[in-house]
């Protein structure tokens, strides 16, 4: 997978904790954690930005050992069902959290023990499909027992193109920024470590002055953000931080207000810096377009075009190939990075490639003249006010021309915009009426302390959708 063997000289990981290991180290310790694992089965990770996380991770992908990735900051008792339901053979947890867990301690590695499980009631357990490498759970969440089905192919494909595009070599020093568990957060790390390059691991924050330090003191190369990493960076004002080393700047995980990236672009131009707009979703392992910086500035509210080897396109309602420019309609995905499907058990884990590597995105969007993509709405995210259809995303664009830190859920005919600050909501309302042609009672403005976000970063839709009720 990773050709570890090739860079065995290379520093792999790096941590905040003064920890480091080789690419022949790395290579060395996954054949140990495969040795192991006697019984071919399957690994639950609870990931951490730590070395021992990565560890174990990379000896299953190097190993065709199939790994659950899972957020290892939860509670176990918030991991139960999913427990319950896949019965993993093998869990990959830090050490301190194998009481609470139960199994054998197999194999240990810096913070991280194996433990090998056992159950009073066994599950139906057909052969797990041999293509099946990693599975990574749904738009970041923990809970569901849904589960999105990749193979190697899938994910060194991915890798592969990100690589290219991103043009990463052995030099790069990307910091972790994401968690582990996540499409993207994961997507990083391997189109690193595919290239020989050196992670610099760490839990810290942006908002932490140690996650600074550490980036600091070790020349990062690269950070990797959703939307809400980026406006929190702006707040903090990034604009004006000294990082000769920081070359290059990812966004993924959600619209970033055009606004917003039109200052980051500029300010990589200035700088002699890179800002990568990019799209994707864990359905496709994790990217499917990227804005190539050379058009940016004038493409900046743009996802950009295809991955190398992707390709897109437009339907319409009756399915129907959409050619002329300019025109919504769902965006398809083709391309040799889409996942095998879905499980939401542990019996579907032996099921075969049933998307073909054509994705339908969920996703509307438009294809100006160019060629490029622009996405304009999920076709989930729109309610009907007074029997039109209203795209929540486009009225949060809208909103965020007054304030970025917002967020729209609604119900139909009602459309509520939560925001952080006070004395915005009458400039709110007016401004979306005005826009929408809308009465003002179509629209309601709620202050909270902060909006929800998962712990991807991604903003929590249901929990404000919950505050509804």
């Amino acid at each position: 997978m990773f050709d570890l063997d090739r860079y065995q000289n290379n520093t792999a990981f790096i941590t905040d904790k003064g920890e480091r290991l080789s690419y022949g180290e790395l290579s060395a310790e996954a054949g140990v954690f495969a040795k192991a694992v006697t019984k071919k089965g399957l690994v639950f990770c609870l990931c951490e930005n730590r070395l021992g996380s990565l560890v174990g991770y990379v000896a299953c992908m190097e190993h065709h050992i199939p790994i659950v990735l899972l957020d290892g900051s939860k509670d176990i008792s918030v991991l139960q069902n999913l427990i319950t339901i896949y019965q993993p053979e093998y869990i990959w947890i830090s050490s301190d959290k194998t009481e609470s867990i139960g199994g054998k301690t197999i194999y240990k590695f810096a913070t991280f023990s194996l433990q090998k499980m056992s159950y009073e009631v066994e599950v139906a357990k057909p052969e797990i499909n041999p293509e099946l490498a990693l599975c990574l759970t749904t738009s970041g969440s923990t809970g569901s027992p849904k589960f999105v089905r990749l193979s190697a192919v899938n994910v060194l494909a991915n890798a592969e193109s990100i690589a290219e595009y991103l043009e990463i070599d052995e030099n790069e020093r990307p910091i972790t920024t994401l968690p582990s568990y996540y499409s993207y957060g994961v997507s990083v790390i391997n189109s690193h470590l595919i290239k020989g390059a050196t992670l610099l691991l760490t839990e810290g924050t942006v908002a932490q002055r140690e996650f600074w330090s550490f980036l600091k003191e070790q020349k990062a190369t690269s950070i990797a953000g959703v939307p809400y990493t980026y406006e929190m960076l702006k707040m903090l004002r990034f604009f004006r931080m000294d990082l000769p080393y920081l070359k290059t700047m990812t966004q993924a995980g959600g619209k970033l207000n055009k606004d917003i990236a039109k200052e980051y672009i500029e300010h990589a131009k200035e700088k002699g810096k890179r800002f990568f707009v990019m799209y994707g979703q864990t359905e496709a392992t994790a990217r499917m377009s990227y804005l190539p910086f050379e058009h940016a500035l004038e493409k900046y509210a743009s996802i950009g075009i295809a991955i190398p080897r992707g390709k897109f396109s437009l339907i319409d309602a009756n399915g129907n190939t959409i050619e002329e420019p300019d025109v919504d309609g769902e965006l398809v995905y083709i391309g040799p990075n889409v996942s095998l499907g879905y499980a939401e058990c542990r019996a579907d884990l032996a099921k075969g490639d049933e998307n073909h590597g054509e994705l339908h995105t969920g996703d509307v969007a438009r294809r100006d003249s160019d060629g490029f993509y622009y996405i304009t709405g999920r076709m989930k995210r729109f309610v009907k006010v007074w029997g039109n259809r209203c795209n929540l995303d486009a009225t949060e664009q809208l909103v965020k021309t007054i304030t970025t830190s917002c967020a729209c859920v609604g119900v139909d005919d009602k459309i509520t915009i939560f925001v952080t600050v006070q004395g915005f909501e009458n400039e709110i309302i007016k401004m979306l009426s005005e826009k929408t042609g809308f009465n003002s009672k179509a629209f309601e403005v709620r202050v909270i302390d902060s909006i929800p976000v998962k712990s991807s970063g991604k903003i929590d839709y249901p929990a404000m959708q919950a505050m509804l009720n």
